[in-house]
């Protein structure tokens, strides 16, 4: 199965001394973000309260057309409050699985098609509750215009694999982890 999780051969006997148990959970609205404020027991017995970014699964793809070209989108994030060339992706919708989200967002964003390759999941930060599933999309191809969503703005740019491991240590790109775990899993580290 594609969803099969790469397991690290490490293992710790760690017993319950480093487990926090979930006491109390309740979910908070700030505009359109999710707070999710959890209660934890922690293995000495005090109680403290943490604010975490409740957050959807999502998708992010390292998409390479046959002649070596990663296909980025540029756009402005207002986090950063600046234009940044980011890989494709989004959030995974009700009824989807990732794969089907990383085949539509790579199209809604970029145009192009591609054989998708599920690669890992990831945390988001250890403060979100976000999964992001990564894939790699081989031998794109361009097959229509960008049809993103209504409040995106992007303009697709493609640059060579060499260029992108270079901008992945810029500072210019998000998702770089998850960059580099494409590459990684392309053997193009």
């Amino acid at each position: 199965m594609i969803w099969k999780e790469f397991k690290s051969n490490l293992e710790f006997d760690d017993g319950d001394r480093l487990n926090w148990q979930v006491k109390h959970e309740a979910v908070e609205r700030l505009g359109f973000r999710r707070i999710l404020k959890r209660l934890y027991q922690l293995p000495d017995g005090r109680e403290v309260q943490f604010d975490l970014k409740l957050e959807q699964q999502c998708v992010a793809i390292l998409a390479i057309t046959a002649d070596h070209q990663v296909v980025l989108v540029r756009q402005f994030r207002p986090g950063p409050n600046r234009i940044l060339l980011e890989m494709p992706g989004g959030g995974i919708e009700d009824g989807e699985g990732p794969q089907e989200a990383a085949a539509r967002e790579l199209l809604e964003e970029t145009g192009y098609q591609g054989d998708l390759q599920f690669v890992t999941s990831s945390v988001d930060c250890a403060y979100s509750t976000m999964v992001r599933f990564n894939f790699v999309a081989l031998d794109c191809k361009k097959i229509s215009e960008p049809t993103p969503d209504e409040n995106e703005f992007v303009e697709v740019v493609t640059i060579s694999v060499r260029q992108y491991r270079d901008l992945l240590r810029s500072g210019e790109l998000s998702d770089v982890e998850s960059g580099y775990l494409g590459l990684d899993f392309l053997g193009l580290l």
